[in-house]
């Protein structure tokens, strides 16, 4: 039986104090945050993080000296990663955050709904380097449609299509499948979702297996479905393919 996380440790990072202040006060109403901690800067960031390690850093950007996607690149360099949560006035770097790994992307002014998601994300996210047997949790992926940032859960992806350095993600929504052009190369996605039980069916296209409805073959001839559709699986991909197929329905009936 999974056990209970504990409470997050929590640092805070703000060049503007009033902000700071005001995110410390609603995360420390929530009683899924245990220590808080701030920092007027990323370098004294960096500073309480090497006196005492955190489980999730709520990180604004726009900062002087280092700012908060600096930050967040030195931040992977660490053995134990925390999770990161971006917390800005700024749309723009959305796709950064998702380059960076960030599991949440919050806008200012945040409202306590979407705080209180953003450390379920954290607890879920859970810390790097901590037990491989704790399931792969859902990832947020910011994208721009029509001059708006809008946000898809990986869940919802039923296939990927490499389209040069970029990728067009197939994601399931009410009603209909929409796509949207992620400026990240097919085989980061692939590395990245593999825990997450994406498999490569072809040089071009990555499927998610938990939505593949049928795995066909005929004459030489490999092929899924999944939502309607039907994608071709290469012969060099076949066998990896139907193994995911197996290993996922396996999962998901134990």
């Amino acid at each position: 039986m999974a056990t209970t996380p504990g409470p997050l440790r929590t640092l805070v990072v703000d060049d503007e104090a009033p902000a700071r202040d005001e995110l410390a006060f609603l995360l420390r109403q929530d009683p899924r945050i245990g220590s808080l901690r701030t920092a007027g800067s990323a370098a004294a960031a960096l500073k309480e993080l090497e006196a005492e390690p955190v489980d999730v850093v709520f990180c604004d950007i726009a900062m002087p000296g280092l700012d908060g996607l600096d930050l967040a690149r030195v931040l992977a360099r660490f053995a134990s990663r925390p999770q990161l949560v971006f917390v800005t006035a700024y749309e723009q770097h959305a796709v950064d955050a998702f380059d960076l790994q960030a599991c949440d992307y919050l806008l200012k002014p945040v409202r306590a709904h979407r705080l209180s998601e953003a450390v379920r994300r954290a607890v879920e996210s859970g810390t790097p380097g901590a037990s491989g047997d704790r399931p792969e949790p859902d990832e947020t992926i910011p994208v721009e449609l029509a001059g708006v940032t809008r946000f898809v859960r990986r869940s919802q992806v039923l296939y990927v299509e490499a389209q040069g350095d970029y990728a067009r993600l197939h994601v399931r929504g009410p009603g209909r499948v929409t796509s949207h052009l992620l400026r990240i190369p097919l085989s980061t996605l692939e590395e990245r979702w593999a825990a997450a039980g994406f498999v490569r069916i072809h040089r071009s296209t990555l499927v998610a297996a938990a939505h593949v409805e049928e795995f066909g073959a005929d004459a030489g001839r490999f092929w899924v479905t999944l939502s309607g559709r039907t994608l071709p699986v290469s012969r060099r991909h076949a066998r990896a393919v139907r193994e995911q197929l197996v290993q996922t329905r396996t999962e998901r009936s134990a």
